[in-house]
């Protein structure tokens, strides 16, 4: 079985800020009896891109994974659940995501310890971010990470960030894109801040859970902010 792994991201239209907070509860149990959706979570997202303590009640996001390509194909096409999203929205992006590295867990288990099938070993690359904080410790995460999360946007190479969050403050996550795993490695590795965060995390115990996925963005659809984030390099190519 060839798992499926894909992320979503939605603009609400202005008029739907309560039914889109009240989805984060009432789509549970929905998407819980869609057939072959192993994995997945309904996101919130804050000002700022994301990135900022007050909520942004008009974009959400959703992290799947499928037991098969047509069984998330078969959703985005024709679920009722689903079709109501896009009645309600201005915009929504989906990507399809292949593994290339991950460890740690997201509520006890890791979604995606699996091995795509990858013909083509170049391309732009996402990389997830996400860590359960220790509520102690939320004045120190919020002091450091969130200014160093929100700086990505502006990093070589990138090509989107936002900051989701499954719930606010506590369980936090980051979503971006890079034109190629050099320029992710180059920010990841070599800018001081990141480094200096990093290490902060490890010796001050932050996190009760975290995870970090790197993937391959094998192919997008749709717009986000007014753009498919890939149309740049398609059009370099």
């Amino acid at each position: 079985m060839l798992l499926h792994t894909t992320l979503s991201i939605f603009g609400l239209k202005p008029g739907q800020k309560r039914w889109g907070l009240a989805q984060m509860g009432t789509s549970q149990q929905p998407l819980r009896r869609v057939p072959e959706l192993g994995f997945f979570k309904l996101l919130g997202s804050g000002a700022d891109n994301g990135f900022g303590l007050r909520p942004n009640l008009l974009r959400y996001g959703m992290m799947a994974v499928w037991e098969s390509e047509a069984a998330a194909a078969a959703f985005f096409s024709a679920h009722s659940l689903w079709q109501e999203y896009q009645q309600r929205s201005t915009e929504i992006w989906t990507a399809d995501l292949a593994p290339l590295k991950s460890h740690g867990l997201w509520d006890g288990v890791n979604p995606f310890n699996y091995k795509p099938d990858l013909s083509d070993a170049d391309g732009p690359v996402a990389v997830l971010t996400r860590a359960s904080i220790r509520l102690r410790k939320t004045p120190r995460f919020w002091k450091y990470v969130a200014p160093t999360s929100a700086a990505v946007a502006h990093a070589p190479g990138v090509l989107a960030s936002i900051g989701l969050g499954e719930l606010p403050i506590i369980r936090q996550a980051t979503f971006s894109i890079w034109e190629s795993a050099q320029a992710m490695q180059q920010y990841a590795y070599r800018g001081e801040l990141h480094r200096e965060v990093i290490q902060r995390t490890r010796q001050e115990g932050w996190y009760s859970e975290e995870l970090f996925a790197r993937f391959r963005v094998v192919k997008s659809e749709g717009t986000w902010d007014g753009k498919n984030p890939l149309q740049a390099l398609t059009l370099a190519s």
